[in-house]
């Protein structure tokens, strides 16, 4: 597994949003035996030394919004494992495959914890959240691999990364090959798959020089010599 860098530490007189931080990658240690409950986060709460009342309080829209904290803290921690630097060094495809699994790396620990966010995700009250989730983990990864689009491009690299990402976490769920190999050679075949799609878009792009422009056509005779 990969090494990561320690979660944040409290201050004396934390702000909510600092005991959100700090809770947030312990909770699953709980939720993975109480669910995504007050029991777990009563837990958390005890074992990072936070008055109940106050953990509560920092997480008073209930288990999705602890669920969003993991994951934002899952975000922090992908970053510190792969930065810039590092990243880098490495060809676009390299890059996406080792940001997807320093994510589900950090979450193997609790993968039944991770289980039970993707179900409580899943429910009706919680889909736009869940989507608007899975296109942030999608834009961090985009964001830290060096991802710089801003036309019709950034929200589609986005919205394929992001079915490839929801894939593999679903086989990631269920592997118990030696270090996970099966779910790399699944997002492997994933990322092989779109690379030969984008590879057979560029090519099928038309040529700007082969198309009839008469902004070019009427450049072109004012210009030209007679």
């Amino acid at each position: 597994m990969s090494q990561t860098a320690p979660d944040p530490i409290l201050d004396p007189d934390p702000t909510l949003d600092e005991v959100r931080a700090a809770l947030a990658p312990v909770i699953p240690h709980h939720a993975a035996f109480d669910g995504w409950s007050d029991e777990a986060l009563a837990a958390a709460a005890a074992e990072v030394g936070v008055p109940a009342s106050v953990a509560r309080l920092a997480f008073a829209d209930g288990p999705a919004g602890m669920i969003d904290a993991w994951f934002a803290a899952i975000d922090r921690r992908m970053a510190a494992t792969l930065p810039p630097e590092r990243l880098a060094a490495m060809k676009i495809r390299a890059r996406i495959t080792a940001l997807v699994m320093a994510r589900l790396d950090t979450a193997a620990p609790d993968r039944e914890a991770l289980r039970r966010a993707i179900a409580i995700l899943a429910l009706p009250s919680n889909a736009a959240r869940g989507l608007r989730l899975g296109w942030r983990a999608a834009d961090a990864m985009w964001h830290l691999a060096g991802d710089t689009a801003t036309d019709i491009a950034h929200y589609t690299k986005r919205a394929t990364l992001g079915g490839v990402y929801a894939a593999t976490m679903l086989v990631f769920l269920d592997d118990e090959s030696e270090d996970y190999a099966d779910t790399r050679a699944f997002l492997d075949r994933r990322i092989s798959g779109i690379m030969r799609f984008e590879k057979l878009k560029g090519q099928l792009r038309p040529d700007p020089d082969r198309i009839f422009s008469p902004a070019r056509l009427l450049g072109r005779l004012r210009y030209r010599v007679t």
